[in-house]
């Protein structure tokens, strides 16, 4: 038991102080640190007390709990309890998570082709299906929650620990145990790569086309100011950026989208920890200024993508169709650990100029669409009444 109780003192405490630290002075979680748990360890004048009161808690479990735990397992589900549970942009990677995040960075993964959403504790729900990907083939349903993947429970998992084992490099099917009302089912799901454009455009009778975002990435702004812009503005009418199911992709890919339609010395900013504020600009000339714009957006429109409809509706450049998002605009920071593990850690939220945040809140379309029928051609007639509407 000393042995143990050594390794405990010298490596997993060594530990906690790093994530703490991380977590402390490496994130701006200032919208948490209301919840009562927070406060108890950022909060008052004496914050090493805080650390002293989970070690008591550690050596309670190592000396008084019924049987011998090994101790690493055992703080990795502390670790991973602690972060995961600050919000949904949060995760603890043990090393074998850290590993498949380093390895997956910038690679071409095969994927299901589900949109999901996980509340910490929860299963994650799927919320979006790529149209034709092997999910949806499969006949995975939106609002499924996934409770197994490959054999692992999912309830404990992130929502980035989630993707990491839903996605792979490798073309090999995934094993999935669904939820569906009261039914448990099991599905073999192939990945596939998907999206070989990150944009698309294509003409659309009655309007000046639209403009499809797959993956809000750096390339996207780009492609459509080099090869679509022109040909846009050529269409008369509204031209329709579809944001629909737009999951992924940077918050500067964002800022740059945004920045084709108008220009502007403040378009909302990234709060952070305390008082800190970073302004977003759109400095460049809009190349699609004059036109027209209608944004879809569903609640598998997350991240950067709502990011853009919000500051484009934000100025009234654009009217906004569909159904709310979630408000999951953030920017998050990768921390590597000195034991191979690593954190992901929301370091800032934005909000628009006003100082409305979009996170927790999210977009609120100017025209609804019935969540029960909400296909293309919805969304067309809903496009169609909004630009006849005064």
């Amino acid at each position: 038991m000393i042995e143990w109780g050594l390794l405990l003192e010298t490596r997993n405490m060594r530990k906690i102080r790093v994530v703490f630290l991380a977590a402390l002075t490496g994130a701006c979680l200032f919208f948490l640190f209301e919840r009562a748990a927070v406060r108890a360890v950022s909060a008052g004048p004496n914050p090493p007390r805080s650390s002293d009161l989970l070690e008591r808690v550690i050596n309670l479990i190592r000396n008084d709990y019924l049987e011998e735990k090994e101790p690493i397992p055992t703080m990795d589900g502390s670790f991973k309890g602690l972060v995961n549970s600050l919000d949904a942009g949060c995760s603890y990677l043990n090393a074998e998570s850290t590993a498949r995040y380093q390895s997956q960075k910038g690679a071409a993964l095969q994927e299901t082709g589900v949109i999901l959403y996980k509340r910490f504790g929860s299963f994650p729900q799927i919320i979006g299906l790529v149209e034709n990907s092997p999910a949806a083939k499969a006949g995975i349903e939106i609002d499924d929650s996934i409770a197994e993947i490959n054999g692992a429970g999912t309830a404990p998992m992130s929502l980035a620990e989630v993707y990491l084992y839903l996605d792979d490099a490798g073309g090999t099917a995934v094993n999935l145990k669904i939820i569906r009302d009261d039914k448990t089912l099991e599905f073999k799901t192939d990945r596939a790569l998907l999206f070989p454009r990150s944009v698309d455009y294509k003409p659309q009778a009655g309007t000046a086309g639209i403009l499809r975002v797959y993956r809000l990435t750096p390339s996207v702004p780009l492609e459509i100011k080099a090869r679509l812009a022109s040909s846009i503005k050529k269409q008369k009418g509204t031209l329709v950026l579809d944001l629909r199911d737009c999951s992924e992709g940077s918050l500067d890919a964002a800022w740059q989208l945004v920045n084709l339609f108008l220009k502007a010395d403040n378009i909302g900013y990234l709060a952070g920890r305390g008082e800190a504020k970073e302004t977003v600009s759109a400095p460049g000339d809009p190349v699609l200024e004059k036109t027209p714009l209608v944004i879809w957006v569903n609640r598998a429109t997350i991240g950067p993508a709502e990011a853009a409809a919000g500051v484009l509706r934000d100025f009234a450049r654009a009217k906004v169709v569909g159904l709310p998002t979630l408000g999951l605009v953030a920017r998050e920071d990768y921390v590597p650990l000195e034991d191979g593990t690593s954190v992901l850690l929301t370091s800032g939220v934005f909000c628009l100029r006003s100082g409305a945040k979009l996170w927790g809140q999210g977009v609120s379309p100017d025209a609804k669409i019935d969540p029960a029928s909400s296909d293309f051609g919805a969304y067309l007639k809903k496009t169609n009444e909004l630009r006849s509407s005064p």
